[in-house]
């Protein structure tokens, strides 16, 4: 099954995209929950509601979680993973010798 989890077929909502965020800090529906006064439920529909936005669908060879945090990132850039602390993997030796990113500019 190939996916393009670069094509929204609607926007995200601001909520979505937070769970979103949080998803891909890799906390779980339950941290998920706490942290945003909802309950497990409702962020799990977040969860399946966003990952339809994106055309992923569940099937038994798929994990959603990733592909959702995959296309997240894909389509709203490297900002969720900035809170990780992993560094950058398009640095560049710019002219005067220091490394810069051209993507994160």
């Amino acid at each position: 099954m190939t996916t393009d989890i670069t094509i929204l077929t609607r926007e995200l909502t601001p909520f979505e995209q937070l769970v979103l965020g949080l998803l891909c800090e890799g906390k779980t529906n339950s941290a998920i929950a706490h942290e945003t006064s909802h309950t497990e439920k409702v962020i799990e529909n977040t969860v399946s509601r966003a990952a339809k936005a994106f055309n992923i669908k569940s099937d038994p060879q798929t994990n959603t979680r990733v592909l959702l945090a995959l296309a997240f990132r894909t389509h709203f850039g490297d900002a969720a993973f900035d809170k990780l602390g992993v560094e950058c993997q398009h640095f560049e030796l710019g002219p005067d010798g220091k490394a810069i990113c051209h993507r994160h500019d």
